[in-house]
């Protein structure tokens, strides 16, 4: 297997004020680092994931959305961050351009919605199953 090249904390930083500057979503969007440990614990975490680079993406993708690193933006930050994750280690990232089913998915993915499994079929290949509450 090549070297897996991983994103620093700061390197998520500058995703996390990207998306709140190309990403409106709210006028009260800060980014602001709530918590400097868990975002190290999160990028820890996907780097001791056993497996191949899409199970380290599910790894980081649901760390940033579950952990609430940021104030504000940590959906639009973890997928960006975990979409950058796949390409830059060659990687597939099948995930649609559609806006509505990337915000279902991450609710969900907030939620404790899908198993690892499914997350990363979505991220791979582009399907999942619609959020319901």
């Amino acid at each position: 297997m090549s070297r897996v090249t991983y994103p620093s904390a700061e390197r998520v930083i500058e995703f996390n004020i990207l998306a709140i500057t190309l990403i409106s979503a709210k006028k009260a969007d800060k980014a602001v680092v709530l918590s400097r440990a868990k975002l190290e614990a999160v990028l820890t975490l996907c780097r001791e994931r056993e497996g191949d680079i899409h199970d380290k993406a599910v790894v980081l993708l649901q760390g940033l959305v579950k952990q609430h690193v940021f104030a504000s933006g940590n959906r639009r930050t973890a997928f960006l961050v975990t979409k950058e994750f796949l390409l830059v280690n060659k990687g597939k990232f099948g995930i649609p351009d559609d806006p509505a089913q990337v915000t279902n998915a991450l609710r969900g993915i907030r939620e404790n919605f899908y198993t690892h499994e499914e997350i990363k079929e979505w991220i791979k290949d582009g399907k999942i199953r619609p959020f319901r509450r």
